[in-house]
């Protein structure tokens, strides 16, 4: 999903930097550093936020996750 994102952002930036230029001060409107900087930002939070929580179930046992329920 995360990818997904990225690549639907990618092209909505891409399609709307046109209408920023006039408000942006020593950056171009497609500046590759820009996004490459923000979507590898924005994979290393979703790999975080979803390694997080996966590490923390993983040290659960199944039987008592089973029995939890």
């Amino acid at each position: 999903m995360t990818l997904g994102g990225i690549v639907v952002g990618l092209g909505a930036a891409l399609a709307g930097s046109r209408f920023i230029a006039s408000i942006l001060y020593d950056v171009s409107p497609r500046d590759p550093v820009v996004f490459a900087t923000t979507m590898l930002m924005l994979l290393v939070v979703a790999l975080t936020g979803c390694w997080l929580p996966a590490r923390r179930a993983a040290r659960v046992s199944p039987v008592e996750a089973m029995r939890a329920e």
